[in-house]
């Protein structure tokens, strides 16, 4: 029957979980394993493209172009592959062994990009990719679960979680680092294959936490009766070893044709998840819109924030003045700067939050939005500034500028990355909130493998110089400024899409 007339939404009975630390218990052990997950999947972020440079092009700057290439049609498939993942755990496996499986996969793929071959490699990445779409998406969705739509804690809850991500994020590179730089290679020729076998180690720490820690869920993300049969685990792993040579083949294509195939999946995600909409009512359909305005401007936060991984790695590595009083800044460090200060103010922004709630005077979910777009500008405007008066007769640029706008970003990631795995769990439709998730990180993959084509475009055919840095980052502060006021501008009109939701 069609929800036509009220705004509440039919949601499945909460167990009485207990509480720690004002929170439902299951939350801190969806932490841990969250942690574990995220120390494998950033552990490698540091060293891919740097990696990709000194073993596939023998160093030279010219292979910047392409390193960057690849590692955003990496990440944009890692979070495409959210899609199947979501409708797999939503309508087959369930979602607690969704998580399992997706683990293995992933294990499996960072033993093998060790492997200094490119085949060989691509098919690693691959593989994380086909593990991560059944792991990333759904363990996120379980957080949301422990929750009903209207508890006030929600927000908060996502908010913690997501420091969990970050806690695993501040860890792995400053180990991955050192174990490459200091244990097994120099800080001239790292051994990066102890990096991706680190990562590796991490991501089975996650599977057992997980494994052995799922009873405190009780039963949520358990598959139903019907489909508790061990024959279903082996299906969908056969589907995923019949998935990774797709994979492979959409990383070799990468780039501008790769950015084609994800526009398509992200129309059709829009289409089953309108059609969902419709069937359920006038109000869940306009939850779907409102979804879909928030999931456009997702995009172009996440184009401009992953330079993190990209441009900005080679920016680190070449631009900037790494020497502090005779000590050279790891650059494999800089990836841990965005995870202390999440780390570090990710309770203060949670407790904004509730505060700003309880006087009512909680800002929207779009505002909230248009905060962390106008915060990322603000970190390409200092970029603009720097590159434009602060460098020095040795083409250097100071290293408070770089690690300053990582915590700006931090900032911009705070008003909008943990608000919209909440969003989601709250305006997707009841019976496809897995599918939904999955459009979020869809979203978030476009905008990925955007930011790997506009860094190709900052490094150029020959590597990044401040000229090319200066141009693409002025252009990225101008695009994040004026998509930040014109979600102001909407934030009425996609409130009143939301009916109620905050």
């Amino acid at each position: 029957m069609s929800n036509e007339g009220g705004s509440s939404r039919a949601e499945a009975a909460i167990p009485e979980f207990r509480q720690i630390l004002g929170h439902p218990g299951p939350l801190w052990m969806l932490f841990m394993s969250e942690f574990w997950e995220r120390f494998a999947f950033y552990g490698i972020r540091w060293a891919l493209v740097l990696y990709i440079v000194a073993q596939f092009h023998d160093g030279a700057a010219s292979g910047q172009a392409d390193a960057n290439l690849t590692y955003g049609s990496y990440l944009a498939l890692v979070y495409a592959a959210a899609i199947l993942g979501g409708y797999v755990a939503d309508k087959y496996l369930g979602y607690q062994r969704a998580i399992l499986t997706g683990a293995v996969f992933m294990a499996a793929g960072l033993f093998l990009i060790a492997v200094p071959d490119p085949t060989v490699f691509k098919f690693g990445l691959a593989t994380i990719i086909c593990g991560n779409g059944m792991f990333k998406p759904i363990i996120s969705t379980l957080v949301g679960k422990l929750y009903a739509v209207s508890d006030e804690r929600r927000d908060s809850g996502f908010t913690i979680f997501y420091m969990g991500i970050n806690a695993g994020a501040f860890v792995a590179p400053l180990l991955t680092g050192w174990l490459a730089s200091s244990v097994f290679g120099t800080a001239t020729t790292p051994a990066y294959q102890y990096v991706f076998i680190a990562s590796g180690v991490g991501m089975l720490v996650s599977l057992v936490w997980f494994y052995f820690g799922r009873h405190q869920l009780q039963g949520i993300g358990a598959p139903e009766h019907q489909a508790t049969g061990g024959h279903r685990v082996l299906l969908v792993a056969l589907g995923a070893l019949l998935m990774i040579p797709v994979v492979y083949f959409l990383l070799a294509v990468g780039g501008r044709a790769l950015q084609g195939v994800l526009t398509v999946m992200f129309l059709a995600l829009i289409a089953v998840l309108m059609a969902e909409g419709i069937r359920e009512g006038r109000i869940a359909r306009d939850r779907v819109i409102a979804m879909m305005i928030i999931f456009t401007f997702n995009i172009l936060f996440w184009m401009f924030f992953e330079q993190a991984g990209s441009s900005f790695t080679f920016l680190a590595d070449q631009i900037v003045n790494r020497d502090l009083g005779g000590f050279t800044f790891p650059t494999a460090w800089f990836q841990s700067v965005n995870s202390v200060a999440i780390i570090a103010l990710a309770p203060v922004m949670a407790w904004v939050w509730v505060k700003m709630a309880t006087r009512h005077v909680n800002p929207s979910i779009p505002r909230k939005f248009g905060l962390g777009l106008l915060f990322n500008g603000l970190a390409f405007l200092l970029l603009m500034f720097t590159l434009s008066n602060l460098v020095s007769a040795e083409g250097k640029i100071p290293f408070w500028t770089l690690t300053s706008v990582y915590v700006i970003q931090s900032i911009g990631e705070l008003c909008l990355s943990p608000i919209g795995l909440s969003m989601v769990t709250k305006l997707a439709p009841v019976r496809l909130v897995g599918l939904g998730m999955g459009g979020w990180f869809l979203s978030t993959g476009i905008g990925n493998n955007l930011s790997g084509i506009f860094a190709s475009e900052v490094s150029g055919e020959t590597g990044m110089t401040t000229a090319s840095a200066l141009s693409g980052y002025t252009f990225g502060f101008w695009a994040l400024l004026g998509a930040g006021l014109v979600l102001f501008v909407a934030a009425p009109l996609v409130n009143k899409l939301m009916h109620g939701v905050k």
